[in-house]
């Protein structure tokens, strides 16, 4: 009886990757935003400008979910929370990928 090949799993652990860059990129350009919040940068920057853009983008659906007073723990809560999930979720799915 001949030999079955043994099937290959690239194909799982390429979409493993590419989902977990695009969790990482997303949760470090709303990381990036929270850090250029805390640290005042100029809003007039085409960089800050983008990046505000994007994060505000990516955690569109988690803004005001906390009204805090203090606006950079609002800051850091409202494009924090997000981040954090993206990796969860974006993880997770990859590791199930990956097996």
């Amino acid at each position: 009886m001949p030999e079955q090949p043994v099937r290959r799993r690239d194909g799982g652990r390429g979409a493993a990757l590419t989902i977990c860059t695009i969790a990482d990129t997303a949760a470090a350009l709303l990381g990036l935003w929270i850090l250029l919040y805390l640290l005042e940068a100029n809003r007039a920057n085409v960089f800050v400008t983008f990046v505000h853009g994007t994060a505000d983008w990516l955690a569109w659906w988690s803004q005001d979910i906390f009204t805090m007073d203090t606006e950079w723990v609002r800051a850091v809560l409202n494009y924090g929370l997000p981040a954090v999930l993206y990796l969860l979720i974006g993880h997770g799915i990859a590791a199930r990928l990956s097996r």
